[in-house]
C-alpha cells in the first residue's frame, strides 16, 4: 500500500511530464519582446491554467452522464445477464444451432454467462466498502501529482546534464546522448499512445452513439483506456458492448462489431503509423509474448509498462552494441 502510495503519483507525473515538455518547450520560444522569450515558469503557469479549464469542462459536461450511465448498467447487470441467457436458450433450438450446441453446453454457457455478471456486480458491490479510502488515495494522488509534476517541468530538462557530470570525463558525451534516446523513446510511446487512447475513445463513442448503442459515453470510454494495452486493448475494450448489445438483438451486435473494426482499422492505418510508426520496432509476435509474460508477473500494470520498458531496454542494448562494434573496428 505504501509503495503504491508513493509510486503511483511519481508514475502519473512522470506520464504527464513525457506529454507536456514538449508543449512548455514550444510555449518557451514565444516572443515577447524583441530580445524576450517566456520563462520557464511561467509557460508552465500557462499549461497549468490550459489544463484546469480542461478539466473543468469535462467535469461539467461529460463527468454527469458518464456517472449515469455507470449507475444506469450496474443496476441493469442482472437484466442484461438473463436477457443473454433467454437468448442463448431461444437460439439454441434453432437451425443450424440445434446441431451444434447440444443441451449439456448451452447450460455450461449460460452458467458462464450469468456467473460472468453475477461476479462483475459481486465485485462492484463488495468495492463500496472501500469508498472512502479509495477516495482519500485519490484527494492525495490529486494534490500530489501537480506539485510534482511542477518540478519535473521546472527542473526536468537539467536531470541529464547532472547525471553526466557524475561521470568520467570520456564517458559523458556517450551517456548524454543515450539517456536522450531513452527519453525521446519514453516521450515517443508515451504522447504516441494517449493520442491512440483518446482517438479510440471519441471515435468509439460517436460510432456507439450513431448507432444508438447504450451506454454508448461509457463503453468507448473504456474502449480508448483499454487501448493502452497493445493488441490485446482492443480485444477487451469490446467484451462489455458484446454483452449489451447481445442482451438487445443480433443486429445490434453486428453494428458494434462494425463500429470497433472501422476504428481499429482507421487506427491500425492511419494514426498508428504517424503518432508511433515504425520507431519502437518490435516485433507483434514479440509484443504479445512481452505482454504474456508481464501479465503473469505484474498483471494489468505490467501489461502496460512492459512495451515501453522493452523499447528502453532495446535501445540500451542496441547503442552498447553499436558503440563496441565501432570500438572493435578501430582495434
Amino acid at each position: 500500500m505504501f509503495i503504491s502510495a508513493v509510486f503511483m503519483p511519481i508514475l502519473i507525473a512522470g506520464v504527464l511530464f513525457y506529454m507536456l515538455n514538449p508543449v512548455v518547450n514550444l510555449i518557451m520560444k514565444i516572443k515577447i519582446s524583441k530580445t524576450k522569450r517566456i520563462s520557464r515558469n511561467w509557460a508552465i503557469l500557462i499549461v497549468y491554467i490550459f489544463l484546469i479549464g480542461i478539466i473543468v469542462y469535462l467535469f461539467s459536461s461529460f463527468l454527469p452522464r458518464l456517472v449515469t450511465q455507470v449507475t444506469n448498467l450496474v443496476t441493469n447487470l442482472p437484466k442484461i445477464a438473463d436477457d443473454i441467457n433467454h437468448y442463448v436458450e431461444v437460439h439454441s433450438q434453432k437451425g443450424i444451432f440445434k446441431k451444434f450446441y447440444s443441451s449439456e453446453y448451452i447450460s455450461s454457457l449460460q452458467s458462464y454467462v450469468y456467473n460472468y455478471f453475477q461476479h462483475s456486480l459481486g465485485g462492484i458491490t463488495s468495492s463500496v466498502g472501500s469508498i472512502i479510502s479509495t477516495a482519500a488515495s485519490a484527494v492525495i494522488v490529486m494534490i500530489t501529482v501537480p506539485v510534482v509534476l511542477f518540478y519535473m517541468l521546472k527542473d526536468g530538462h537539467k536531470m541529464i546534464p547532472n547525471i553526466a557530470k557524475m561521470l568520467p570525463p570520456r564517458s559523458r558525451r556517450r551517456t548524454i546522448k543515450l539517456l536522450g534516446k531513452m527519453s525521446d523513446t519514453i516521450s515517443h510511446y508515451i504522447g504516441g499512445q494517449m493520442i491512440e487512447c483518446l482517438f479510440v475513445g471519441v471515435f468509439t463513442s460517436i460510432g456507439y452513439v450513431l448507432i444508438g448503442q447504450k451506454y454508448a459515453l461509457l463503453l468507448g470510454v473504456f474502449a480508448g483506456i483499454c487501448n493502452i494495452i497493445p493488441y490485446v486493448g482492443p480485444y477487451i475494450g469490446i467484451m462489455p458492448s458484446v454483452f449489451v448489445a447481445l442482451s438487445t438483438s443480433v443486429s445490434e451486435l453486428v453494428w458494434v462489431v462494425i463500429v470497433v473494426v472501422i476504428v481499429q482499422q482507421l487506427d491500425g492505418n492511419l494514426v498508428y503509423p504517424n503518432v508511433i510508426g515504425k520507431s519502437l520496432n518490435i516485433h507483434p509476435l514479440t509484443i504479445i509474448i512481452i505482454l504474456m509474460a508481464a501479465g503473469n508477473i505484474a498483471g494489468l500494470m505490467g501489461m502496460i509498462l512492459a512495451i515501453p520498458l522493452y523499447a528502453v531496454v532495446k535501445v540500451v542494448v542496441q547503442y552498447i552494441y553499436s558503440i563496441w562494434m565501432i570500438e572493435q573496428s578501430h582495434k
